[in-house]
């Protein structure tokens, strides 16, 4: 086999050696005891919170730093890394077991559905550097959009205003408005189907 790693070299290549890897200073955004604290916070009084206490975790998740608009619903088990990088605007809908991976910030619009299972992902590593450094991109999730369930949002990615993901898809580039993508990759399918509302009339 003529490789550049082949079987006779493969043992004195190094491509990855973790105990090179230091975390950059503030990349959390707070100190490791506010971290630790609201990891605490999370998995006891907002997940033991009655499914109907919209408004108290709403508040706990302000008290932390997060930015939520009004009448915005969050399940009990939605679970945030760090509140501080999360921006959700008004009426919009976060589903059970979602998983807000904050390395980055998180920016939802206003009447965003983000269904059951979804995992929002800002971190990400760069594997060509041998200490495995931690990388942060944003994710933006335009207003009147829906990531349907179990779907996957690679850091850096933006869903424009009304598109739609797909259940179960993986989405690694944006997705452009009022578009429906889906798939592993996914891939646009088709324009989303509407009945607009435009200045108080109806239009398709």
């Amino acid at each position: 086999m003529n490789s550049k790693y082949d079987d006779q070299n493969e043992a004195s290549i190094i491509v990855q050696d973790l105990s090179l890897f230091r975390l950059p200073q503030g990349f959390r955004g707070r100190n490791a005891f506010i971290c630790q604290f609201w990891w605490i916070v999370q998995d006891t009084i907002f997940r033991w919170s009655p499914q109907s206490a919209y408004g108290f975790r709403r508040w706990l998740l302000r008290l932390f730093g997060a930015k939520i608009g009004k009448n915005v619903l969050i399940r009990q088990t939605v679970k945030t890394t760090y509140p501080w990088r999360l921006t959700i605007g008004d009426f919009s809908w976060i589903g059970d077991d979602v998983h807000l991976y904050t390395l980055g910030d998180i920016v939802i619009g206003s009447s965003v559905c983000v269904s059951q299972d979804v995992y929002l992902c800002t971190g990400t590593r760069d594997s060509a550097k041998i200490d495995f450094p931690i990388l942060a991109k944003p994710i933006v999730i335009d207003d009147q959009a829906w990531v349907s369930a179990d779907s996957f949002i690679m850091p850096g990615v933006r869903i424009g205003k009304g598109a739609i993901v797909g259940a179960r898809s993986l989405v690694t580039t944006d997705v452009p408005p009022l578009m429906v993508a889906a798939g592993s990759p996914a891939k646009v399918i088709r324009q989303r189907k509407t009945e607009a509302r435009i200045v108080g009339k109806t239009a398709t």
